[in-house]
């Protein structure tokens, strides 16, 4: 009988997988079919070791499906994962909510009467985590009638107020002192956390609309209305002191202080006569202002005053800065009035560190912004899965529009790094009012215009960038010679082939 050699079937089959890995034919699992012809053809193997061999190579396969559809799964998990803390960072927000455009229904009413009301938007926080970097922010509107008083307060936030129409007498009460200040359209002034303010619409017949921020410094992102003089409506937040208290401390009988902090039902804006009215329009006490040339920080200035910084005949764009105006400087905020003519366009443009917080004062227009964190689900999949349909996954973020219809008391809002563009409407000039958040060092950066960035890079860049002739690309970006303000897509289209040639 002659000797037949066995060779351990664990360590062949080592060998033979260890061949067929590298092995590629063009038909379905070939590595396993590769496995099984070589079991097959092995001379020192009976059947019976044939067969064993062949089943080794089908179990060694349903193992390695197992662990390539344990890691796939892991893989999508870790995807999905991946996917819920964007959600979860970024407020996962859905195509129909955009969450940098407010309109009436987002402010809350705190105060209203038949002669005016005060609303305030909700934090920019419950609308999307996307806004966390301006959540201490807030934004609020004040409308009062002509010839109406508004009732002292203090609140536990930094305000700063922007007179949008309309002429007002503003008093504050400041280590045991009352200043009075007349304003007008265009003045800002910062009233200072803490500090007694009340103020009157000086005017016979126009509105008073005054646009204020505020930045809290009790509760972050919350802030109240603290009112002493009042009863029942403003409630007068002596009444939450007992009598024994109040009589002691104010030195009166409790049937007085009774009368005192019960009689006013009116509420917080309150018509006044016109000779009271007079009167009080009458008392400012403080030098003449010259600003921006100088004076006495603590006093209103006016932005209209001021040169406009961009001007031609597409709009114009007043601003300061933390630079220019001390009162604004710890805040670090810049304000900012653009008048885009009917039919035209602001930008598109980006600031570098700025979140800007525009409120539309007059006019009807949109805006359109890229934004990175809103890109849609089909988006993002093609972005991360082309490559199983052949073709090269995109580098870089995927850019979704943001775009919202402008209108009186909008707010919208541009983070930082966003390019945007304000288009307004063929009827009506566009008045927006800008908070810029983050102000100190931030720069403008045009996107389009004489002085847009491309027109910078090096002809070598534009090149290599747009994978063009640089002539090409200097065609396209030094094709406009306005800077900031340009015509509107409407008022190309009317000039019509001129307006591209």
């Amino acid at each position: 009988m002659a000797f037949k050699p066995k060779i351990p079937i664990a360590l062949l089959l080592l060998s033979l997988l260890a061949i067929c890995a590298g092995l590629a034919l063009a038909m379905q699992d070939p590595e396993l079919k590769q496995c099984k012809h070589q079991c097959r053809h092995q001379r020192q193997f009976d059947e019976q070791e044939k067969e064993q061999c062949q089943r080794s190579c089908e179990e060694y396969h349903r193992e390695k499906k197992a662990r390539e559809g344990t890691e796939r799964r892991r893989s999508e998990e870790g995807s999905s994962r991946e996917e819920s803390y964007e959600e979860e960072e970024f407020g996962g927000e859905h195509e129909e909510q955009n969450p940098y455009v407010f309109e009436d229904e987002d402010f809350e009413t705190r105060a209203s009467t038949d002669e005016g009301r005060d609303q305030v938007l909700e934090k920019f926080t419950k609308r999307s985590k996307l806004l966390r970097g301006i959540e201490n922010f807030r934004v609020a509107i004040l409308e009062a009638n002509p010839q109406t008083f508004i009732s002292p307060a203090h609140f536990d936030a930094e305000l700063v107020l922007f007179v949008a129409k309309g002429r007002s007498t503003i008093t504050t009460v400041r280590e045991e002192k009352r200043e009075n200040f007349n304003v007008e359209q265009g003045d800002i002034m910062r009233i200072p956390a803490g500090t007694p303010v009340y103020l009157i619409n000086r005017d016979e017949n126009e509105k008073l609309y005054i646009v204020q921020i505020l930045r809290p410094v009790s509760v972050p992102g919350h802030f109240e209305a603290f009112h002493g003089s009042g009863g029942e409506d403003p409630e007068s937040f002596y009444r939450a002191f007992s009598w024994e208290v109040l009589e002691a401390a104010l030195k009166t009988r409790r049937d007085q202080l009774e009368k005192l902090f019960g009689k006013q039902r009116q509420g917080i804006i309150i018509k006044a006569s016109k000779e009271q009215i007079q009167s009080m329009s009458q008392h400012e006490e403080t030098p003449p202002r010259i600003w921006p040339f100088g004076g006495d920080s603590t006093h209103p200035f006016n932005l209209f005053h001021k040169r406009p910084s961009q001007s031609n005949k597409f709009g114009r764009l007043y601003e300061t800065d933390p630079n220019e105006c001390k009162q604004l400087q710890d805040l670090d905020l810049m304000v900012s009035f653009a008048n885009i003519t009917k039919g035209s366009m602001a930008g598109p443009y980006y600031n570098s560190r700025a979140t800007q917080i525009s409120v539309v004062i007059e006019g009807e227009g949109y805006f359109e912004m890229a934004c990175p964190h809103r890109s849609s689900s089909g988006s993002r999949g093609q972005r991360e899965g082309s490559g199983s349909s052949g073709r090269r996954s995109r580098s870089g973020p995927s850019y979704q529009q943001s775009r919202g219809r402008l209108r009186r008391g909008t707010v919208f809002v541009a983070p930082a790094g966003h390019p945007v563009a304000v288009i307004a409407s063929r009827n009506k000039n566009l008045q927006v009012l800008c908070f810029e958040v983050n102000a100190q060092g931030n720069v403008r950066f045009p996107l389009a215009g004489k002085n847009n960035i491309v027109n910078e890079f090096e002809r070598e860049a534009k090149e290599l960038a747009f994978s063009l002739p640089a002539r090409e690309v200097e065609k396209i970006f030094r094709n406009q010679d306005q800077e900031f303000f340009f015509p509107g897509p409407s008022r190309q289209q009317e000039e019509g082939g001129r307006a591209f040639e």
